[in-house]
């Protein structure tokens, strides 16, 4: 580690969780979020539909993948997202279990903030290997928080 960093986070570490989109989740992700769509909540539209079933949306997968991001940097470490972009590469169908990754790309110090500017590069896919979601991120990760909360 670059003694100028001010975190022991390294580039190239690698985390993941995975999720099972079922319906229910869906469904319920829709309505806490205001998304009206019939593709995340009507069965029988979403029947009619390309997809033939209810699909995710868009901010369900990727808010699972920032909570990732979040949980793993403040295991040991005070962290904050700074950013996220995502890319949607196919629909995310009920009834699928997506393993949801992040691997770091970079991390640099920066003395303004008193830590290091963490970039992370991350995928949401199936066990057959199709990628639904990619992203790319960056954190402010400081040293490790001290004392009682």
């Amino acid at each position: 580690m670059n003694d100028s960093r001010y975190s022991a986070i390294e580039v190239g570490a690698r985390f993941e969780r995975q999720v099972t989109f079922d319906a229910a989740s869906i469904r319920h992700f829709a309505e806490l979020c205001g998304d009206a769509n019939p593709l995340h909540r009507d069965d029988a539209a979403a029947a009619k539909s390309t997809f033939g079933t209810l699909i995710a949306s868009g901010p369900h997968v990727t808010a699972l993948m920032m909570g990732l991001d979040a949980t793993y940097f403040t295991r040991e470490h005070e962290a904050l997202g700074l950013g996220f972009e995502f890319r949607f590469v196919r629909a995310v169908p009920a009834g699928v279990t997506l393993t949801l990754e992040w691997t770091v790309t970079g991390a640099e110090p920066k003395s303004s903030l008193e830590g290091d500017i963490v970039a992370v590069d991350g995928r949401a896919v199936d066990a057959a290997g199709n990628v639904y979601v990619t992203g790319h991120g960056t954190n402010l990760v400081r040293a490790p928080m001290r004392g009682d909360l």
